[in-house]
């Protein structure tokens, strides 16, 4: 059965789930969730989200992410953000592993996608992560500060460039990860209290 949203990073053929195809404003990158990272409870639950009906249907998994719990009672797409299981990588090191048979580069994926929608590669990011923060009232504007400092991937970088990398991509995500939760609560709201809104 092929499966949609499976991956693995080209160079160390490590297995990952595919969050976002691509990045708002950075159509290159994409947003996975490399599953060794995983402890065994919340591998498991991500692999059965993969593996469902609700999963395949989406056409960004980060979507069925935003309406799954963990095992702790987690929403499994902000559980994942904040504690740093999301990993920004450029779209041309992840190649997507429908089956055993078969592989596609991700940006070549998305090339393809972005054709028979008659969009570009951009738009593809604009309909969902973008739209998903906008709607819950929270568009991140000062965020492609941070970019430069994944800017030098044909290199290695030092430990202090990656750590730099690391908290920045986590202050990103962590404000994503805020908004979806948001949005997750309006669609199914945990505690029966009205949204106050806050200053």
């Amino acid at each position: 059965m092929a499966l949609k949203h499976v991956g693995r990073v080209k160079a160390n053929k490590r297995k990952c789930i595919v969050a976002y195809r691509t990045v708002p404003g950075e159509p290159e990158n994409c947003l996975v969730v490399p599953t060794e990272n995983l402890d065994a409870a919340d591998h498991d639950a991500l692999i059965k989200l993969v593996e469902s009906d609700a999963g395949q249907q989406e056409e960004e998994f980060a979507t069925a992410m935003a309406r799954t719990r963990l095992p702790d009672g987690r929403i499994m797409l902000a559980g994942f953000h904040t504690t740093g299981k999301m990993t920004k990588l450029a779209t041309s090191e992840i190649e997507m592993t429908p089956d055993r048979n078969t592989s596609i580069m991700l940006d070549e994926l998305n090339k393809l996608i972005a054709e028979q929608k008659g969009v570009a590669v951009e738009d593809l990011a604009m309909k969902s992560q973008a739209e998903t923060i906008a709607t819950a009232g929270e568009v991140p504007t000062a965020t492609t500060e941070t970019a430069p400092t994944t800017a030098t991937t044909d290199g290695v970088m030092s430990d202090e460039d990656l750590a730099a990398s690391y908290r920045s991509q986590a202050d990103r995500l962590f404000k994503e990860a805020k908004a979806l939760r948001e949005q997750a609560e309006e669609l199914v709201p945990t505690k029966k209290k009205s949204v106050k809104e806050s200053a």
